[in-house]
């Protein structure tokens, strides 16, 4: 498959809206799509390609030796995403007669070359590529592909291509490697299925629908006695996989996350699998997010991070005790043989999540109402009988999370999107009112939210940011502050990292304040007076 042909399947994903469509769209080219290519662009659809050689700055410089400099500025400031920019402005070099590049040729020429050779081989295929090749390129080999399309998406076309559980693929995901030959001759039915041979595997999560529905809250105050409850933790879940083959720990996704917390990679000297939350706990305390936030995304950890943020695990579940499979017995088996196996093994930085006796479930709501003192999500309701099934299977576990806070806030930059939303202005940057010392008022910014509006409001806002724009920075314009929004957030933390001194938890639009007058937007010390753990 062609470079070409790739970027063909990448431009229908950015404008196909619906999540049932990209999978049909991306299904039918595993099923059209010779080896290996099929299994590179795979690989670049889960995020399982990176070509160290490969910056961006590379194309900066290309582009730049091409161009000239100010009609390459002024066409990157209109559309303000770099690999956008050079795919349709890029020279075409008439007398080129190469084929387009296909997807493994890309790679194992990215693989070979040295740094130095890597900016006339990225010349030489622009020069054979039309503009939407250009940019499936340039967006391949700096990892910035944003169709709308997770790994887990891909996995679930992969699955349903080849009528194979999607359990089953992530369970031998990690026993192969890009470009996935035994995976695909497994799907086929022409080979056997791929051996992890003791190797660290991760495992599907179960996950839990939100609690809303009354007939849902109605079934468990009926019959208390056949659920079980449990905090939920404001960390972020993680599995825990030992085996004789090594260490690994995973996030909810799949991704390898050891490297970033190796002081609970050092601690897992065990062999099974097991799920919890991975939290910065202080003298038994937890910490808010932000301070776990310290840890995610860093490549480097050094002695003086690992000091100031200490991460320990609160578990869940046991899945696999060594060898044996436990995720097929009752919530309430599992846990016993969890809690035995905690006894026994004892390792250091985990600790077993309490489970919360209950009688009433107007208790927990209680307890609920209460979380947000300790900073806790929220509740999380099982039934007792409940196998572990992967996947967000309705009707098992619930999840029932401390009601959002809120404030009205002042719109004052926006920005475009990715993927379907790159032609809008759907990110939007708001702020609070702050009352210097000389009795001036200024609007500072508080924080960034793309959701939680409809794709008529979108299409409202797009238009009110247009025409009300008072200066542009590339992609970012910024507007009247005039237009008030309702945002509604998970918690509130001290950052040091924030102008305004505070980070929200999980940021989103609730309304539309065009009823509201600007000056009457909220003050910054209204959202202080939320913070968590807040010192004196």
């Amino acid at each position: 498959m062609s470079v070409q042909a790739f970027a063909d399947l990448l431009e229908r994903l950015v404008f196909t809206p619906g999540r049932n469509a990209k999978i049909a769209l991306i299904r039918r080219w595993f099923a059209d799509q010779p080896d290996p290519d099929r299994g590179v662009g795979l690989a670049a659809l889960t995020g399982e390609l990176a070509f160290t050689a490969a910056k961006p700055s590379i194309i900066r410089d290309l582009v730049a030796s091409r161009v000239d400099p100010t009609l390459l500025a002024l066409s990157h400031d209109y559309v303000g995403d770099l690999a956008e920019t050079v795919a349709l402005i890029w020279p075409e070099c008439h007398g080129v007669n190469t084929p387009p590049p296909s997807l493994s040729e890309v790679v194992e020429g990215l693989e070979l070359a040295s740094r130095a050779e890597v900016p006339a081989l990225m010349e030489g295929w622009l020069d054979t590529l039309d503009a939407g090749g250009r940019l499936a390129l340039i967006k391949l080999v700096t990892g910035g592909l944003r169709v709308g399309a997770s790994a887990r998406l891909a996995k679930t076309a992969l699955a349903e291509w080849s009528r194979q559980e999607i359990g089953e693929i992530e369970e031998v995901w990690h026993a192969v490697v890009p470009p996935y030959l035994p995976l695909f001759r497994w799907l086929e039915g022409k080979g056997p299925r791929p051996d992890a041979a003791g190797a660290p595997v991760f495992r599907p999560l179960m996950l839990a629908h939100p609690l809303e529905a009354e007939a849902d809250i109605v079934a468990i105050e009926h019959a208390p006695a056949e659920w079980r409850a449990e905090w939920k933790w404001d960390g972020i879940r993680v599995q825990l996989t030992g085996a004789p083959g090594g260490r690994r720990l995973w996030s909810r996704t799949g991704e390898d996350i050891s490297g970033a917390f190796p002081e609970i990679a050092d601690a897992m000297d065990f062999h099974g699998v097991l799920d919890g939350e991975l939290l910065v706990i202080r003298d038994g305390a937890v910490a808010p997010f932000s301070d776990l936030q310290q840890r995610l995304n860093r490549k480097v950890i050094g002695p003086k991070l690992m000091r100031d943020y200490p991460v320990a695990v609160r578990l869940y579940d046991l899945l696999l005790d060594g060898e044996e499979d436990l995720r097929s017995l009752p919530f309430t088996t599992r846990r016993a043989r969890l809690e035995a196996w905690f006894a026994r093994h004892a390792p250091a930085r985990m600790d077993v999540s309490e489970l919360i006796p209950f009688e009433k479930l107007e208790h927990l709501s209680a307890l609920r109402d209460s979380a947000r003192e300790a900073s806790i999500e929220g509740l999380m309701i099982k039934r007792a009988d409940s196998a572990y099934v992967p996947g967000r299977v309705k009707g098992l576990w619930w999840k029932w999370k401390r009601a959002p806070l809120s404030v009205d806030a002042v719109l004052m930059y926006a920005q475009r999107g990715h993927g379907k939303r790159s032609s809008y202005y759907s990110d939007y940057t708001f702020g609070l009112w702050r009352t210097n010392e000389d009795g001036t008022r200024e609007l500072v910014p508080v924080g960034k939210a793309y959701s939680g509006f409809t794709d008529q409001e979108l299409i409202f806002l797009d238009r009110w940011v247009r025409n009300h724009t008072t200066a542009r920075f590339g992609p970012v314009r910024e507007v009247e502050k005039s237009f008030v929004l309702e945002v509604i957030f998970d918690a509130a933390q001290l950052s040091s990292r924030h102008r305004s001194g505070v980070a929200m938890r999980f940021p989103r639009i609730a309304r539309l304040r065009q009823d509201k007058p600007a000056e009457e937007a909220d003050r910054l010390e209204t959202l202080m007076a939320m913070v968590e753990n807040r010192p004196g």
